[in-house]
């Protein structure tokens, strides 16, 4: 399995960004996708999660109302639509699978992981 980060960058508060992770050898829809971030000194935090099997988005509260989840299937490709950024939300972003889907949120819970993108917000 290996999952693929782009889309990360620099933008201004107020902006928005794109993420996307392709993932090669998971097929796995009964499990959760999803995207964690962690700023330098922090530890790492779910940001919003998708469990296809259950029908069911998560996000952390943080980031509520200003991002978007989504996947699509034929691409093999999970995105994150980050809009209204603010500077708290600079941070490498990282893409995981194989969530199990009791808190989806829980980085522990997910056996794949992508190496990351940046994003900076200023």
């Amino acid at each position: 399995v290996q999952l693929v980060e782009s889309g990360g960058g620099s933008v201004q508060a107020g902006g928005s960004l794109r993420l996307s992770c392709h993932a090669s050898g998971y097929t796995y829809n009964r499990f959760c996708m999803g995207w964690f971030r962690q700023a330098p000194g922090k530890e790492r935090e779910g940001v919003a999660s998708i469990c296809e099997s259950e029908g069911r988005i998560s996000y952390a509260d943080a980031v509520k109302g200003r991002f978007t989840i989504s996947k699509d299937n034929a691409k093999n490709t999970l995105y994150l639509q980050m809009n209204s950024l603010k500077p708290e939300d600079t941070a490498m972003y990282y893409c995981a699978a194989g969530g199990l889907g009791y808190d989806p949120l829980d980085r522990y819970e997910y056996n794949y992981w992508g190496q990351g993108t940046q994003v900076t917000v200023s």
